[in-house]
């Protein structure tokens, strides 16, 4: 138990160094927008599942690396914002934005573990999950700051989110939750396509209307919902 523990929390660790290092180094030679950076570093984020998946045999061994890491790194993000060049390095946009995302993330991770393969034994739920919320965020990101002409006004709906944006959202992840479900041959085939569909829909819906960017866990929570659901009534 305690080797895997530690092997399992030095493999992400060791990820996360080699990936950031890699991202900054990246962004020193070719010029990134800062949005696009950001979303290097989303998706650095978003990689980890793999990591938290693959590289242990139980379960809540994995749940407990999720719990470790926020204990160790937490308090160094928040050392680190005690510094004006660490957040403009981390391209941060308000107070606490960084710490309070990995946090949300890796709770969300632990939650999904638990539940898709502590309870349900099927891997793939998480990965189609994370994915779908985080390929279609990114999506959203920066296809409606780039191309978005349309923003979508409504009480329930926070910042400047737009029609070109959301339904970015909706094909990148209807389309992840596809290569997913193909790859895993989860369903039957006839379900491939409605179940990304409705998936990807609810995703984007979720993330158009969440607010204080906690679409970190909704629209994770919200995907695994809908496929757990989905998945029962077309499973193979």
């Amino acid at each position: 138990m305690y080797r895997e523990f530690f092997l399992g929390f030095i493999i992400l660790l060791g990820y996360f160094l080699i990936a950031v290092c890699a991202a900054f180094v990246f962004r020193k030679i070719v010029s990134l927008p800062r949005e696009v950076f950001r979303k290097t570093l989303h998706i650095i984020l978003i990689g980890a599942i793999f990591i938290l998946i693959y590289a242990f045999n139980t379960w809540w061994i994995a749940v407990l690396v999720c719990l470790g890491f926020i204990v160790l790194v937490y308090p160094i993000l928040i050392l680190g914002e005690r510094f004006t060049s660490f957040t403009d390095l981390l391209i941060q946009r308000g107070a606490g934005e960084i710490k309070r995302s990995l946090v949300v993330a890796f709770v969300m991770f632990a939650i999904l573990i638990s539940v898709c393969w502590g309870w349900f034994d099927e891997k793939y739920l998480i990965i189609t999950s994370v994915l779908a919320w985080g390929l279609g965020d990114a999506a959203a990101a920066l296809i409606g700051k780039r191309f978005g002409k349309y923003i979508i006004k409504g009480k329930l709906v926070e910042g400047s989110k737009t029609v070109e944006g959301t339904v970015a959202s909706f094909i990148v992840s209807s389309l992840t939750v596809f290569i997913v479900l193909v790859s895993y041959q989860a369903v039957v085939s006839a379900a491939y396509l409605p179940i990304s569909l409705i998936t990807g829909a609810v995703v984007a819906l979720v993330e158009l209307y969440t607010r204080a960017g906690m679409d970190t866990i909704t629209c994770p929570l919200a995907a695994v919902t809908v496929l757990i659901l989905l998945t029962r009534v077309w499973g193979v």
